[in-house]
């Protein structure tokens, strides 16, 4: 999902509104609806099945309806649905709307018409968002599945180093590729009933993750840009198609938005004379997040080749304090994420040491 810029939501919303508004707080077996006339008066409430039939015997043939519904498991497929009805569909920002979230009387009614009141006065209240299409989203599971698969691995890694330090050996240091080779011959004999099944696992996954990642390589080929964010140093398919895919297209209002759109922004809470300074808010898509993150940590390391950036950083981290590494890792990363948005937008690769200096990720 993205955020819908200003020229987007005059697309989406067209020029004329509909009469009825309606409400729908999505569940997995059921769904509770809550419709609004002109007047903003409840004319009707009820719940659904979560279906694709239910929602089409409930919407299909009805007058032309603005519908709002909360992002989440059910709005990509619910909202493609009702829209394809000819119904004006409006997906709100669950973090954005905490008059609903965080209610004292939240129930699946209430919500309902909640959202209902929310789109029929200023839907902007709700922060919409647009889901992407759907072969993007299907190239985008592939990437969510192989982060998945990743996480799998490292849990049984980690596993097997715990059961065989329990039985006082110890496993050498090796990469998660080589794990099932090299650590067998330090398995304790004690441990091999339980620890060969492991190993067996480990090297089926690498071998289920190294076949996603060719299929990831050949995202590169459908969408140019992937290419142009790889000239980054740190930046390999994996995060640059997970950028591209994410955001789907560099339509934030500015390059400088980028970070802040990724949760890499020091959040506010400015009142009066008070201004605290705050973490980064660490919305938007986590994973991207700490890939980015990733990113910086290489830029930064001893093999990051020298560029402006990575300059840019080690001052941060040399600054002093216990934390100013992992703050200039941060720093780098919203950088990184700008920076990635500026190269999208132009189509020119990275350079190590532009002129001015920075200026594309000042």
């Amino acid at each position: 999902m993205k955020k819908v810029s200003k020229a987007q939501w005059l697309k989406e919303m067209g020029s004329d509104r509909p009469a009825l508004t309606v409400g729908l707080d999505l569940g997995d077996r059921y769904s509770h609806y809550c419709l609004l006339n002109a007047a903003k008066e409840v004319m009707e409430e009820g719940r659904i099945q979560s279906t694709e039939a239910a929602f089409r015997r409930h919407f299909e043939g009805e007058e032309r309806q603005r519908i709002a519904l909360e992002c989440g498991t059910h709005s990509p497929w619910v909202s493609r649905l009702l829209k394809s009805l000819g119904h004006q569909v409006i997906v709100a920002n669950a973090r954005k709307i905490a008059a609903i979230s965080s209610s004292e009387s939240k129930n699946d009614r209430n919500d309902a018409e909640q959202l209902a009141r929310f789109a029929a006065s200023d839907p902007k209240l709700l922060a919409p968002l647009l889901h992407r299409s759907m072969e993007r989203q299907q190239d985008l599971n592939l990437i969510q599945a192989r982060a998945t698969l990743v996480r799998a691995r490292t849990m049984l890694v980690n596993a097997l180093r715990g059961l065989v330090k329990s039985a006082g050996g110890r496993l050498p240091a090796c990469s998660t590729e080589s794990f099932p080779v090299r650590v067998r011959a330090s398995i304790p004999s004690v441990l091999t009933t339980v620890a060969v099944p492991l190993l067996e696992q480990i090297a089926t996954l690498n071998r289920q993750i190294d076949s996603m990642e060719e299929q990831i390589e050949k995202l590169g080929t459908r969408y140019p840009e992937i290419g142009v964010l790889r000239t980054v140093p740190g930046v390999g398919p994996v995060v640059a198609a997970t950028y591209v895919l994410t955001l789907d297209r560099p339509n934030i209002a500015s390059n400088r938005s980028a970070g802040a759109w990724l949760g890499l922004r020091p959040g506010q809470s400015q009142s009066g004379d008070s201004d605290p300074e705050l973490g980064i808010s660490k919305t938007g898509n986590r994973y991207l997040r700490s890939l980015l993150v990733q990113s910086a940590q290489y830029i930064l390391g001893r093999f990051g080749p020298d560029s402006a950036l990575r300059r840019w950083g080690l001052k941060l981290a040399s600054s002093g304090g216990k934390r100013a590494k992992k703050r200039a890792i941060v720093a780098v990363a919203r950088k990184l994420a700008v920076l990635l948005h500026s190269m999208w937008r132009s189509g020119q690769s990275f350079q190590h040491f532009p002129q001015p200096a920075m200026a594309t990720v000042a």
